[in-house]
């Protein structure tokens, strides 16, 4: 009896959102977003090309459904281990599942709306893999905030978000100076689950799904048994308000973003990336104060993103689109206030950005590069990285009160 009331509890706070009073929309900060967007565009188009305009667009959309859903990763990972609650995990399943679907049709047929050959994400599974994504995962506990994480919050207003993208800049450009001493130690080859295995992408396809769906299925007995506290609903309003206005469903959200990255891949030819633009931002700005980046190994394989403009980089331009459709989004929610920042939060976002930054440049991406895009490209490199991560969350918990930040507790009622 008692099993059964728990489970009916679980399955009956499920949602992600709830209605309730919505802040009054920000009118001045929506109409400075969409202004400030615009000739953004317009700059984009006129010193590079149309399809980096597209990139910016895309960029915009990213943000706008990470802010209205507030998908997150760094919480989803926290959720799972710290009290069992398995909703974040699920919706990366579901959105790993849309992705990953997408990509084996656009890699098998190469399709592209520019004439550029798709590429996936596919690197070698070695110790610098393990290692990165280790210290990433260690990195976004402490920082509150992965790489789409600190992009998006920096646009919705977290102050000190904005502590943890400089700190996240500075990770980088350090791990870009160290990484030929990474690359040198013992890996695997590149593997993909479609190609290395002769499986082929519809076998490699049929192999991830049922991944997919053995995670899934796992979470959902693992949380019935463990009833654990539910995220907090986001508030939200009904009919097309909700567009714009309200928050938006965590399923519906993993589904765009499955959308949306398959997009970038027929766009740019390779998955949706953010952190080689802080390794690009950090490495410019050494240059303008001599330094030789140029001589590292990182840039060994083509200096041209050194000697251009940052708006020739499509990762940077789409993270640029991130922030402001996050700042948008904020605005008309009425949710963009700064506030101030306590120095405990200050130190952990800044130990936590740096982490993040290094560890994204030993494990050939972040979050989103090496766990989202990985993963929905096939390569193994992606599962280690996600495993890695969980165990880098699990060891960050542990050093998260020391710095003032709370960790959910089983005796929440929400998380």
């Amino acid at each position: 009896m008692a099993q059964a009331v728990s489970q009916t509890s679980y399955e009956n706070r499920q949602s992600s959102t709830a209605f309730g009073e919505l802040e009054p929309v920000q009118k001045p900060f929506v109409w400075l977003g969409v202004l400030i967007s615009a000739l953004l565009f317009i700059t984009i188009v006129q010193v590079t090309t149309w399809t980096q305009g597209v990139l910016f667009i895309i960029g915009l959309a990213f943000g706008l459904a990470l802010l209205y859903a507030r998908f997150g990763f760094t919480s989803a990972f926290r959720r799972l281990i710290s009290v069992g609650n398995v909703q974040g995990l699920q919706a990366h399943m579901l959105m790993l599942a849309v992705a990953t679907t997408l990509f084996a049709i656009i890699l098998a047929t190469g399709f592209s709306f520019t004439g550029v050959a798709p590429q996936g994400y596919v690197f070698p599974a070695g110790l610098s893999v393990v290692a990165g994504s280790f210290m990433f995962g260690i990195g976004m506990q402490m920082g509150s905030g992965c790489a789409s994480g600190t992009l998006y919050t920096v646009g919705g207003g977290k102050s000190s978000m904005v502590i943890t993208l400089l700190g996240f800049i500075g990770g980088s450009v350090l791990g870009a100076y160290h990484i030929g001493f990474w690359r040198d130690l013992p890996s695997l080859p590149a593997i993909s689950l479609a190609e290395s295995t002769g499986l082929g992408y519809f076998g490699g396809w049929v192999l991830q799904i049922l991944i997919f769906l053995g995670i899934y299925g796992a979470t959902v007995k693992f949380a019935r048994k463990k009833n654990p506290p539910q995220m907090k609903p986001l508030t939200t309003t009904s009919g097309w308000k909700k567009l714009w206005r309200g928050a938006w469903p965590l399923l519906v959200a993993a589904v765009i973003l499955g959308i949306l990255n398959a997009i970038t891949l027929s766009v740019r030819g390779n998955p949706w990336g953010i952190t080689s633009a802080f390794a690009l931002w950090g490495s410019k700005f050494l240059q303008i104060f001599g330094v030789d980046v140029a001589s590292w190994t990182y840039w060994q394989g083509g200096t041209e993103a050194l000697n251009k403009t940052v708006l020739a980089d499509s990762t940077s331009v789409m993270n640029f689109g991130i922030i402001l459709g996050a700042f948008i989004a904020a605005s008309f929610q009425g949710n963009f206030k700064p506030g101030k920042i306590k120095p405990g939060v200050a130190a952990a976002s800044i130990i936590g950005g740096g982490l993040m930054g290094y560890g994204a440049r030993l494990a050939f991406g972040c979050n989103i590069g090496a766990y989202f895009g990985g993963i929905a490209s096939f390569s193994l490199h992606g599962w280690v990285w996600m495993i890695m991560a969980l165990a880098g969350t699990y060891l960050a918990l542990f050093i998260r009160p020391l710095f003032g930040l709370k960790n959910p507790s089983p005796k929440d009622s929400m998380c």
